[in-house]
């Protein structure tokens, strides 16, 4: 069962909720951007954290900064990655040290600055990085990217620009394009789940000793 948590940030106060489970791995999930509504309960964020929770993983959604009752205002992008830098070393502080990034749109493009820039994590998953809406030509590469998945109707993370940022990016994520799935994966939501957690499957069988050694 989530428990709701406080995550400190310097002056900030972050709201959270923790989805408890028994392994050590751990994902960090961060909504869609809060001038357009975007928050922690938002029903793609919800099933990103759902489907990590099922395959053993210790889940946090939280707050962005001025969303919901996390305190400060909106940062343009800067304070926001303060808040997920502070979320990693909440985790990190409850002893989680293998550490997933997971991001939808807006927070997809928050994640991907801080891989970027070399922050240690285990895995990245970014789900619609919103490329057509905003410029991801500052970011360059992004090891650890596991998984990029987007709706072929999604006209904010068309498919062909992201196709052409990874091959930029010079990494080789599995690329999952959802059919007549939009932005907001409406009626799509069960199809993503599907393939998060098939994705985490296969990673997990990959990462398994052969003859249980």
């Amino acid at each position: 069962m989530e428990s709701q948590i406080t995550i400190e940030c310097q002056k900030i106060r972050l709201e959270g909720r923790l989805n408890r489970n028994s392994s050590q791995k751990a994902v960090i999930v961060c909504h869609p951007h809060p001038l357009y509504g975007g928050d922690m309960d938002n029903p793609v964020v919800m099933t990103i954290a759902r489907a990590f929770f099922e395959k053993g993983f210790t889940a946090l959604r939280f707050n962005f900064r001025g969303t919901g009752k996390s305190t400060g205002a909106f940062d343009n992008g800067t304070g926001e990655q303060e808040d997920i830098r502070s979320a990693m070393d909440y985790m990190a502080d409850q002893g989680f040290l293998d550490i997933t990034l997971a991001g939808y749109s807006f927070g997809a493009r928050m994640n991907a600055v801080l891989v970027s820039q070399g922050c240690r994590i285990e895995d990245h998953i970014m789900v619609s990085p919103p490329a057509a809406f905003m410029s991801f030509d500052d970011i360059g590469k992004m090891p650890h990217t596991g998984l990029i998945v987007t709706g072929r109707n999604d006209d904010i993370a068309p498919p062909e620009l992201l196709a052409r940022h990874i091959k930029r990016w010079g990494i080789h994520p599995r690329f999952d394009i959802l059919d007549h799935c939009d932005h907001f994966y409406s009626g799509c939501l069960q199809q993503l789940e599907t393939r998060l957690t098939d994705y985490l499957s296969v990673k997990e069988r990959e990462g398994r000793p052969e003859n249980g050694a």
